[in-house]
């Protein structure tokens, strides 16, 4: 299992390495320094919105099914095309959720034609990511790979042709949204074409019965998820209503946001591969699924920790190279954020493993204590501060989650503490700490930065190359 976890993890972070970063820096950031901090503040306030609620959509479908398929592969065309109609429904909920909630905020005219727009993207996004459950459900990883990084891509052609070789047309947000959606659309026909050759056509059928039922079993999937988007995605929302110059600080968080939404989806690369193996796991070799445990988790904890080194001593100039405009004013927030990116990353693996085993009433639980957290914290720092008293608000908040989840899981499921692994991150940790008082930002010292940080974890053995290795080459 761990053979096949680290030929698939190598795949996936490759294709991700040569699509999203130039989508998110390349574009993104680029559409971002066109059209300024305040636009795109609003666009970013109005993306979050429409992930708020977009697990209505799913109401936990996508990893219920991944779930299941992995330890039950025989479902898969039993369910696709019931599952596939039941979704409409659920989409004309989530639009009139979304929307209602967008006007109650006090959003009107363009800016309801922008939300409308983006709840559709989000539609098509999330029946991309329920033909993709499938493929890790079955454990087609390549094919799974190809699919992750296709929206991006074409969305690279698409932007790049606007951004750098026309000259008659002038990019603007509402240009970027549609372009986003006929990007998502090609990519959902792509899937399904290969959901299909792997499965053979489904039938589409609607069957309430069979909606009811599946509603109760993942119901506490999606509520999960729908906590967990509250308490990630609402701080955006908060500053742009909150704050007497909303729109420009939402602009500024964004700017943080972005990278370490850049490198948190390499972080999502090893949930979404840890999901069907911690699942399949669970039922055959617990013994394995400790391995697996200790192995994925070092490996993305640690390299959490030299990435947010990187990040928070060099902040200034590398938004400088990504940025042209308010780069000294998002730097606070940057860094928060940063900060942040260790404890999602272990909350990544412990929260995978714990929906893995079906134990989501304490997720749940968890996650409403977050979301009053966040937002008693964002409420009484936002109107002040602005997009770092956000920055403080997630970084306290995914701070305390990750450290329940790791004191539930080693409990739950009986799982030894191990003093060397302490001693192991505590090594990391001072090495880091000394690099960040020593180093000043040139590309140079960045590139030493790197390969210092990435001896330590060599020397720690948190990556343990004999691991790796052996995980390669046997049969």
């Amino acid at each position: 299992m761990q053979k096949k976890f680290f030929s698939s993890l190598v795949l996936l972070i490759a294709l991700n390495l040569l699509v999203k970063p130039f989508a998110i820096f390349g574009i993104d950031a680029t559409i971002q320094n066109r059209v300024g901090a305040a636009d795109y503040g609003l666009y970013f306030s109005l993306l979050n919105l429409s992930f708020l609620f977009n697990i209505v959509m799913d109401i936990g479908i996508n990893n219920f099914t991944t779930r299941n398929i992995a330890q039950y592969p025989e479902i898969v065309s039993k369910y696709l095309g019931k599952l596939f109609s039941f979704r409409l429904i659920l989409f004309a909920f989530y639009a009139l959720i979304t929307l209602i909630l967008g006007s109650t905020l006090g959003y009107s005219g363009q800016e309801i034609y922008l939300l409308s727009i983006l709840v559709i993207n989000q539609f098509l996004v999330i029946l991309i990511a329920y033909f993709r459950s499938h493929f890790g459900g079955l454990h087609l990883f390549k094919t799974d790979a190809i699919v992750s990084v296709l929206d991006r891509l074409l969305l690279i052609v698409g932007c790049g042709y606007v951004l750098f070789v026309s000259s008659d047309i002038n990019m603007s947000i509402s240009l970027f949204i549609w372009i986003q959606f006929y990007c998502y659309l090609l990519t959902l026909f792509v899937s399904f074409l290969l959901l299909v050759k792997a499965i053979g056509l489904p039938k589409f059928t609607f069957s309430w019965v069979f909606s009811y039922a599946i509603l109760k079993k993942s119901y506490p999937y999606a509520l999960l998820i729908l906590l967990m988007m509250l308490y990630t995605r609402i701080d955006s929302v908060m500053i742009q209503r909150l704050h007497a110059n909303g729109s420009y600080e939402t602009g500024l968080y964004a700017q943080g946001f972005r990278l370490l939404d850049a490198f948190f989806m390499f972080g999502m690369i090893f949930a979404n591969l840890l999901l069907p193996m911690f699942s399949r796991l669970l039922k055959k070799d617990t013994n394995g699924l400790a391995q697996l445990l200790r192995v994925s988790r070092n490996l993305l904890v640690g390299g959490s920790m030299l990435v947010a080194s990187i990040c928070i001593v060099h902040a200034d100039f590398l938004l400088h190279l990504i940025y042209r405009h308010d780069i000294h004013a998002s730097v606070p927030s940057f860094q928060l954020l940063m900060w942040t990116f260790v404890p999602m990353c272990s909350s990544l693996i412990y929260s995978t493993l714990i929906t893995a085993s079906g134990n989501l009433k304490f997720l749940n639980q968890l996650s409403v204590v977050s979301i009053a957290v966040n937002i008693a914290i964002n409420a009484l720092l936002i109107p002040t501060y602005g997009a770092y008293g956000a920055g403080v608000a997630t970084l306290i908040t995914q701070g305390l989650t990750a450290l329940v989840q790791l004191i539930y899981v080693h409990k739950h499921f009986q799982l030894a503490g191990s003093m060397m692994e302490l001693i192991q991150f505590f090594i990391l940790g001072i090495i880091l700490i000394g690099l960040s008082i020593t180093m000043e930002s040139t590309p140079l010292t960045i590139f030493m930065h790197a390969l210092i940080g990435l001896g330590a974890l060599l020397l720690t053995k948190l990556i343990d190359l004999n691991v790796i290795r052996n995980n390669f080459t046997q049969q």
